[in-house]
């Protein structure tokens, strides 16, 4: 909003003018950019885990509140502080805001837009590669262990109870029978006995508890609780049978977060489309949009794999290698993707306001890049350096929610938003901007384009093909 502003001032509008465009270009960007990010915010409240459901709730409420600060008390800031904005500048004071943003984004947008296939495979490459280790991915719940020995004296006690004394009750199945009579717990007890990973099995009344002999963690571990669990299900006569515990809740954790996923995939991918389609009238840049965000969650969750649950740095960052906390993916997910997409729309707002103005598609592309670029790698540090500094934490899932969304920013705000859409749009031309005619003649009646007709600065010079 402030450097569209000082745009528009640099341009020769009067600052009443200035504010006006800055609020329908600009603020009509933050206003769809921050609805991108609590759509996928609010895809965590189709979750049963309330953890998710807080995250949900307190980041729609924070993106909300940021994004009504920006187009109603920033624009009355601005109206009242008018040319003064420019007032102790830090920096080149000679630049000016209106040519059309030379500089390294400039430099960038034309080599990009003259080789976009040869800048956008290395950039696959690399996303790919960072993804691969997510095949292997597996997950579990966080215990002792995700706190370094030297720090807490909880671990030090469970690293000697796990190698010294195998086998320990704190990690039992439990299964209770509130109905049953001390001769069926008996015999529920036997067929336990016979399950296998099951070390022991002690009864008391209503109550069995089976011991495992395995990580509790493991896979093997979440068989033999579903082995426990089949046992009631095929002999009714044990009557109601619960089976609980550390294993079984992170069965359970797992069973709740895959029942939901596909629901909660759908629901962010029809509603980030719809509201880029009323964005942009286009039914491909949503499509594109999806992919390559798509692309940026997998390389981060892969190497949330590489890190945390393979040890690569584990020494440097002090954790112990463990399979990844089943709900910081899902939590990654969900954040970065919101991220992802806010960008997409800074860069998408100002691309389209110059094709809406006739510019041609390649010749936007490059300027919406140069215009755009200062200002998303700004952001990204920003947030970037705060998702970072949860890298200092001594509890290593939060050291991984804080490394792999910082990740996210940096690998979209640079390679991502920096080369690889820019060179797909290239690329795509104009079918970039193709929707059917009746989705077309929608668009045009909800009346979503922005309120300028015309670009107020220069655009660059066209690229060359």
């Amino acid at each position: 909003m402030v450097s569209r502003f000082r745009e528009e001032l640099a341009a020769g509008r009067e600052v009443p003018d200035a504010v006006a465009a800055t609020l329908a270009t600009a603020g009509r960007t933050v206003v769809f950019s921050a609805a991108t990010i609590a759509i996928a915010l609010a895809a965590l409240l189709v979750f049963p885990l309330y953890f998710l459901r807080s995250f949900a709730y307190a980041g729609m409420a924070v993106v909300s509140i940021g994004a009504l600060a920006a187009v109603v008390t920033l624009p009355a800031l601005l109206a009242v502080l008018g040319r003064r904005v420019d007032a102790l500048r830090v920096g080149r004071r000679g630049r000016d805001l209106a040519d059309g943003g030379q500089g390294f984004w400039n430099r960038l947008s034309r080599l990009v837009m003259r080789r976009p296939v040869r800048a956008a495979l290395p950039v696959l490459a690399v996303l790919l590669t960072l993804g691969a280790p997510f095949l292997a991915v597996s997950f579990s719940v966080p215990d002792d262990r995700a706190v370094p020995a030297e720090v807490s004296q909880g671990r030090r006690v469970g690293d000697v109870l796990r190698t010294e004394f195998a086998g320990q009750d704190t990690d039992a199945v439990l299964a209770v029978l509130p109905n049953a009579s001390p001769a069926e717990v008996s015999r529920f007890a036997g067929v336990v006995e016979d399950v296998p990973g099951v070390l022991r099995v002690t009864t008391q009344p209503g109550m069995v508890r089976a011991t495992l002999d395995v990580d509790p963690f493991g896979a093997r571990a979440e068989q033999a609780v579903r082995d426990v669990r089949a046992v009631s299900a095929k002999d009714g006569t044990f009557g109601e049978v619960l089976v609980g515990g550390p294993t079984a809740s992170l069965v359970d954790t797992k069973a709740a977060i895959g029942d939901r996923l596909p629901l909660a995939a759908l629901l962010i991918g029809l509603t980030t489309f719809v509201l880029l389609f009323a964005f942009t009238g286009s039914v491909v840049l949503p499509l594109k949009a999806l992919v390559v965000n798509a692309l940026t969650i997998v390389a981060v969750l892969g190497s949330m794999v590489w890190v945390f649950q393979q040890g690569h740095l584990s020494d440097l960052l002090g954790f112990t290698p463990l399979p990844l906390t089943v709900t910081m993916p899902l939590l990654m997910f969900c954040v970065a993707f919101g991220l992802s997409m806010d960008y997409e729309v800074f860069l998408l707002g100002r691309i389209k306001e110059l094709h809406d103005a006739g510019v041609d598609t390649t010749t936007a592309v490059a300027t919406g890049l140069a215009r755009t670029g200062r200002i998303i790698t700004t952001a990204a540090a920003l947030l970037s350096i705060t998702m970072f500094a949860f890298g200092s934490s001594k509890v290593s899932f939060i050291q991984m929610f804080g490394l792999g969304t910082g990740l996210a920013i940096v690998l979209d705000a640079t390679l991502v938003r920096g080369v690889l859409v820019p060179s797909m749009m290239r690329l795509m031309g104009s079918v970039n901007w193709w929707a059917p005619a009746p989705l077309r003649r929608l668009h045009a009646r909800l009346g979503l384009r922005e309120g300028t007709a015309h670009p107020p600065v220069p655009v660059l010079a066209t690229v060359d093909a």
